[in-house]
């Protein structure tokens, strides 16, 4: 990752890269979003289901960490230790791909961000312009990590800290001017919205909670420049807390600030709109100067690590050898070139969607729950196997009820996703599967045993459903 292989990554680096990568476009979307599904109520029951579920998630990430330090950038590498090759592959090129499409939600927010005051220009992000300038952001970055990493995680960690400002001053203004009749109309839902179930409020809200956690691992990804293996789950713990405890005040204070009617209306970064309706103009300049850092910031961080899951998945052979190459500067320049060639194609496609912003949010959420379910399917298998807990037997009943819960969290969320969703998702990952059959190939392995065929089989004929959907309009993006 840099260009001195013996160079670690502090602990403090470490939970840089989990807030890094956590903090970036979602937190400033929070209020809007929320607001259209629910009241604080149904906000609050939403965020304890999310922060419990993400938290086991959490400690799962720091109990294989710790108990099997020997395995290395470990969000598919779990999944391969305990489903097989092919459920590794698939979680590999699923969070991969999910982190290109997050990239590709960063730039629709910046052209949101600066449609705000150039709105014949931008539009919602979407507009020809907005791409181009997309596109020009994304190759900059390309030939800028091209040079080396260790700049580049340097910019993140500075860009961590830079873009948490305008957050805290939303929060202390929003707690300065908090009105208790204001927050108590809009408690069960404000009386101006449609009348709505609670549990359907609570379902509304759980893709974009998923968004927002998003880099929880981040910590885990980067686990091989650790300085002490110890430092990667501690890592992941203290971003998690951190960030979650932002998130939960930038989505409950708007309601005590405006009626849920108008939080609903803001246009992206809604937090900005909100900041606009209560203190003025300058709120809104603020908030977005704020958004335009943290998402590059974010982007940054989330390019490195779609080049480091693909350098890391080519080195355990599970993707082509090809992608396996780095340059001179020791940055993975195959795995880079291909990452930006898909987001700026993607971007590109934002042009037809109908609502580009809300579908590449939901959609990179969906495409990261199949990587997060393995992981705690391998938290099972390993806490009921008792490897690595010979120094630590009592530890085993603990992780096993986190790894269960993270589990079964993770599968609620494919439920609450909806049907759509996954078979969008299946529509990318049935060709996908070539990349690793090439990898077979090349290896000259059995490309499928009895058990993963049937999952290939099963991918295949959701992304056969998916694509019939998509070209009959059964399915609009």
């Amino acid at each position: 990752m840099t260009s001195n292989e013996n160079q670690k990554l502090s602990l403090f680096a470490l939970t840089s890269m989990v807030v890094g990568s956590m903090v970036g476009a979602g937190i400033f979307n929070l209020p809007g979003r929320f607001a259209t599904a629910t009241g604080p109520f149904g906000a609050i029951i939403a965020w304890a289901i999310a922060g419990t579920g993400m938290y086991m998630l959490a400690r799962v990430f720091q109990a294989l960490a710790e108990k099997r330090p020997d395995i290395d950038s470990g969000v598919f590498a779990y999944a391969k230790a305990g489903f097989g090759n092919y459920m590794g592959f698939l979680s590999a090129f699923g969070y991969w791909l999910g982190s290109c499409l997050g990239n590709v939600f960063y730039w629709v927010l910046i052209g949101s961000t600066l449609g705000r005051f150039f709105p014949g220009i931008f539009g919602d992000g979407s507009s020809a312009i907005a791409i181009i300038v997309s596109l020009i952001g994304i190759w900059a970055f390309h030939f800028m990590i091209l040079r080396g990493v260790e700049q580049a995680t340097f910019i993140n960690t500075v860009v961590t800290i830079a873009k948490i400002v305008p957050i805290l001053v939303f929060i202390l203004l929003l707690i300065f001017f908090f009105h208790f009749g204001q927050f108590r109309e809009n408690f069960f839902g404000g009386l101006d919205m449609p009348p709505k179930s609670l549990i359907a409020q609570v379902r509304d809200t759980m893709l974009i909670t998923v968004f927002v956690f998003l880099g929880i691992e981040g910590a885990s990804v980067y686990s091989r420049f650790a300085k002490e293996r110890s430092d990667v789950g501690t890592a992941t713990i203290l971003g998690f807390v951190g960030v979650t405890g932002l998130m939960v005040a930038v989505t409950l204070l708007p309601y005590a600030a405006l009626p849920q009617s108008a939080v609903a209306g803001v246009q992206q970064p809604s937090m900005a709109g909100v900041l606009e309706a209560v203190v003025g103009h300058w709120g809104a300049v603020f908030i977005s100067i704020g958004v335009l850092i943290s998402v590059l910031g974010a982007y940054l961080a989330w390019s490195l690590i779609c080049a480091e899951v693909l350098f890391a998945a080519a080195k355990s052979e599970d993707m082509p050898r090809l992608f396996a190459a780095q340059n001179g500067n020791k940055v993975p320049a195959n795995a880079l070139w291909l990452t930006n060639i898909v987001v700026s194609l993607f971007v590109i496609s934002t042009y037809w969607s109908r609502d580009a912003f809300n579908f590449m949010l939901d959609m990179t959420s969906v495409t990261a729950l199949l990587p997060y379910l393995l992981v705690a399917g391998y938290g099972i298998l390993l806490a009921r196997s008792g490897v690595g807990y010979e120094k630590t037997p009592d530890q085993r009943g603990r992780d096993q009820i986190f790894a269960w819960i993270a589990a079964i969290y993770t599968i609620f969320m494919f439920v609450a996703a909806g049907l759509k969703y996954v078979l969008l998702v299946a529509v990318l990952f049935a060709p996908g599967t070539i990349l690793y059959v090439w990898a077979r190939r090349e290896q000259k392995l059995q490309l499928f045993t009895l058990a993963e065929l049937f999952v290939f089989a099963v991918t295949l004929i959701a992304g056969l459903i998916g694509a019939y959907g998509l070209l009959t309009g059964a399915i609009a993006p």
